[in-house]
């Protein structure tokens, strides 16, 4: 159990090491350091960083793009898009996670994005209820969209503009 406090703040180009070696140790999907440089110089206010004295412990990263709406059909709109949440085996349970996100769609609304989503694999039941307990609503599959082919399940969790009461239309069509 986690004793000290964490704390967030906004990635920096000083970080680069540490989020790599994060990204390495907890998941299977794998990003070149330019591809999380890139994503940080697109989208800097949502790419943070969690620390444990002084320790980087797990990280968020996002962007805005534009398409079509998960949620509300044929409209388009910004989408926050959270590409990757990690946190080191030793500090999960912790609310490091919950709080990375939070903050990070924060970010998000800041930049007008109209809803967020995100992909999860179909076998990772705690995250997927993580992502529930802070919003989002299973949107779609998507069948081998991991490297491995893997299942994807879409999540998505309505910002500004968006009706909220449509995100429960999106839950009971992929249920």
């Amino acid at each position: 159990m986690l004793t000290e406090k964490f704390s967030l703040r906004q990635f920096n180009m000083n970080d680069l090491e540490a989020v790599t070696e994060i990204n390495r140790t907890c998941l299977p999907e794998n990003y070149a350091a330019f591809f999380f440089l890139d994503t940080f110089r697109s989208c800097p206010t949502a790419f943070i960083v969690a620390e444990v004295g002084g320790r980087m412990v797990g990280y968020i990263m996002c962007r805005i793009e534009h398409g079509f709406s998960d949620i509300r059909r044929l409209k388009f709109l910004r989408k926050g898009h959270i590409i990757s949440v990690a946190v080191l085996p030793d500090y999960r349970r912790a609310g490091i996670a919950s709080e990375l996100v939070r903050e990070a769609l924060t970010a998000l609304r800041e930049l007008d994005a109209d809803e967020c989503y995100l992909e999860v694999r179909t076998t990772n039941e705690i995250a997927q209820k993580l992502y529930e307990k802070l919003g989002f609503s299973a949107a779609r599959r998507v069948p081998h969209y991991y490297a491995d082919g893997a299942q994807a399940l879409v999540m998505v969790l309505p910002l500004n503009k968006v009706d909220s009461s449509s995100s429960q239309d999106v839950h009971r069509r992929i249920a």
